[in-house]
């Protein structure tokens, strides 16, 4: 049997641009994605605490060292720049792996930037 357990987050990060005219996704600092596990493409979930919203969508790397957090298309409806959000990622694995897999979480600073 396989489940599906969280393998990457991203813990209150702040968003810093909501793009209505792009063709949909989140932009994500580079250093960002490293330190947490997650790829470009990858599909995550997308938790807004100001607002309440949850939704899915698919990864853009952003530049390095930006602080970059920037939903896209239809998701930009869903957030405001300044909001919080919590960005996560799940993995299939069997039920084996899963008791002992401990998942990447990461807590950016308020600009989004790694605490050294």
């Amino acid at each position: 049997m396989l489940i599906e357990v969280l393998k990457s987050k991203i813990h209150c990060a702040t968003v810093t641009e909501a793009n209505l005219h792009y063709m949909g996704s989140i932009t994500i600092d580079e250093d960002l994605m490293d330190a947490a596990g997650l790829i470009a493409g990858e599909r995550v979930h997308i938790v807004n605490n100001n607002n309440g919203e949850r939704f899915d969508t698919y990864i853009i790397t952003g530049p390095r060292a930006s602080g970059c957090i920037c939903l896209n298309g239809a998701a930009a409806r869903k957030v405001q720049v300044g909001d919080v959000v919590i960005i996560m990622s799940y993995a299939m694995m069997d039920l084996e792996e899963a008791r002992t897999f401990k998942p990447k979480v990461i807590f950016p600073t308020a600009d989004n930037h790694l605490v050294d």
